[in-house]
């Protein structure tokens, strides 16, 4: 649904606008860190999960160590006793996914949502691929789903911005393409295939056409992953004009709101209020977070201080 005054805000965004992030991401972090209280382990400790453990070395065995780390085949062949040195696997990749359907084509100020999903999804990829793990993810629209595999390469995330370039460019006044409510959900069921385990899975969407599926499939993924849910809203529906008519068009149907009417704007504040409600009881059951992003405010602040603020943690195992 596109506004009234689509002329006045950020309505298309450029993979080059995208590629840009990157220095304004430096600064964000998906990882709560906590006091280590392991010697030679550094001030702080990762709450980064891993696959498991890494090989290292073999060495000799010392006083003090633990004696199932004793390699008992090279003990046998040296006539000493070895043991095997395991460091931690950092690796935790990540799969984003955008949301780019023409129900993100919506802005009553600064940015449209579509945009604002846009910028918030590369300054996820810009500063998880700045710590060293390999990201990809899906970007789709309502009739078609586009992927990258998770790399850790910074010609990967140039083509992911350009994916989401892509389909961002698609969305205006005329477009034909029926609504497709599921979409999301299939997009998940893509994600949930690939983030069998230890991912850190961040969906950048509005949540139009969400359903108890829905619910499911972000369980489903939170039961095994790290997973993020940013909000895209735009605060129209939370700020109606008191008075007054407005035209909202979805690309080839337009409707006048009549704002003045006093029915008219009770049903819109029950929709957004039912709306909210539902997706903040989701955060409470399935605890994972559903940080807010406004497409009426520059993205970046918003996404650091609400990194900042949130008290979620990564599961641990």
């Amino acid at each position: 649904m596109s506004g009234k005054r689509d002329r006045e805000v950020g309505v298309h965004v450029t993979t080059q606008q995208l590629v840009a992030l990157e220095g304004r991401a430096r600064d964000l972090t998906f990882v709560q860190k906590a006091r280590s209280h392991q010697q030679l382990a550094g001030r702080m400790q990762s709450a980064m999960r891993g696959r498991g453990l890494v090989f290292e070395e073999l060495r000799e065995y010392l006083p003090g160590d633990d004696v199932r780390s004793i390699d008992w085949r090279v003990t046998a062949r040296t006539s000493r006793p070895v043991v095997r040195v395991y460091g931690e696997e950092k690796e935790r990749p990540a799969i984003l996914v955008v949301d780019q359907r023409i129900n993100m084509f919506f802005g009553s100020r600064l940015a449209m949502k579509s945009v604002a999903a846009a910028q918030a999804a590369m300054l996820t990829a810009w500063r998880i691929l700045g710590s060293g793990d390999r990201v990809g993810g899906f970007v789709f629209d309502d009739q078609t789903i586009s992927d990258v595999k998770p790399h850790r390469s910074r010609n990967a995330v140039i083509a992911f911005a350009d994916r989401i370039a892509s389909l961002n460019g698609g969305l205006n006044s005329t477009y034909a393409v029926l609504p497709s409510p599921t979409a999301l959900d299939e997009v998940l069921h893509r994600v949930a295939e690939i983030a069998q385990h230890d991912f850190l899975v961040v969906v950048v969407s509005d949540f139009n056409g969400h359903s108890e599926t829905t619910r499911q499939l972000l369980l489903q993924l939170s039961s095994r992953n790290d997973v993020v849910c940013l909000l895209v809203y735009d605060p129209f529906l939370l700020e109606l004009p008191s008075s007054g008519d407005i035209v909202v068009s979805g690309g080839t149907l337009q409707a006048e709101l009549p704002l003045g009417q006093p029915a008219v704007r009770r049903s819109i504040d029950t929709f957004a209020k039912d709306r909210g409600d539902e997706l903040r009881a989701w955060q409470r059951q399935l605890g994972l977070p559903m940080l807010p992003i406004s497409a009426a405010e520059e993205v970046a602040p918003q996404l650091r201080s609400l990194l900042e603020q949130s008290a979620w943690r990564q599961r641990r195992r």
